[in-house]
């Protein structure tokens, strides 16, 4: 369910690195869980995010929940799809609803993140509790 190629937090968001380049999403666990999303606040290209820091939000009808970057690095774009269709992330979290791109200061720092496997075990888990 979870793409094999993707690295996953425990925060619900992915990142699928090319190079030193990662595009930064939310999962469909994450979007389930918020329920129907209305609105998508993101950076500037530009903007540096860290690891594990906030860099923007996501307001669905229930709830306005934080975006948190896997990796530290600089937002080279923003998904501008999201803006006047912010369904995208409930309709296609691992693809089109894709939410920034990010510069990697370090690649090394994905070897902490989980693969899908994992991240699916861990989800198991949080719904065990």
């Amino acid at each position: 369910m979870y793409p094999p190629e993707f690295l996953y937090t425990k925060d619900h968001e992915w990142i699928q690195v090319d190079e030193s380049v990662g595009t930064i999403g939310i999962t469909d666990y994450a979007q389930k869980e918020l329920g129907d999303v209305v609105f998508v606040e993101l950076p500037k290209p530009g903007d540096h995010v860290g690891a594990g820091e906030s860099f923007g939000t996501v307001e669905s009808v229930k709830a306005v929940s934080e975006l948190y970057s896997p990796v530290n690095g600089e937002v080279t774009s923003v998904n501008s799809k999201l803006q006047n269709n912010p369904e995208l992330v409930n309709t296609d979290p691992h693809g089109d609803a894709w939410l920034i791109r990010v510069h990697l200061d370090d690649r090394r720092e994905i070897d902490k993140l989980m693969t899908a496997d994992e991240y699916e075990a861990y989800i198991a888990q949080e719904k065990a509790h």
